[in-house]
């Protein structure tokens, strides 16, 4: 398993109940799901990541179980890693999802 499937699902799950069109897309060896064309959220390997615009990413980063993205060993503008632990509740994965939503309808 490239990436968690249980997490994929719980997000799938919760894009039911937008009224938005998201897509699924295979990326950065994980599952991406796409606003419009916009990368919102995915599943790479445990990590729930996230584009976060980018005044709010100070915020986001001091939270316990959020760091930047890095698997290329430099931090991604606009990306971070949210663990398991951070995301144990659907409140906490919405609000997640919000925020990547927020990010893909700034880029249109």
């Amino acid at each position: 398993m490239a990436y968690n499937e249980q997490l994929a699902n719980r997000i799938k799950e919760q894009l039911r109940y937008y009224s938005e069109a998201f897509t699924e897309k295979k990326m950065f060896g994980g599952i991406s799901f796409l606003y419009q064309g916009k990368m919102t959220v995915g599943v790479m390997k445990q990590d729930l990541m996230v584009r976060i615009i980018a005044d709010k990413m100070e915020i986001e980063l001091a939270k316990d179980f959020v760091r930047p993205m890095d698997f290329t060993k430099k931090p991604i503008k606009e990306f971070v890693y949210v663990s398991l632990n951070g995301i144990k509740t659907e409140t906490q994965l919405l609000h997640y999802l919000e925020l990547g939503l927020e990010h893909a309808k700034s880029k249109l």
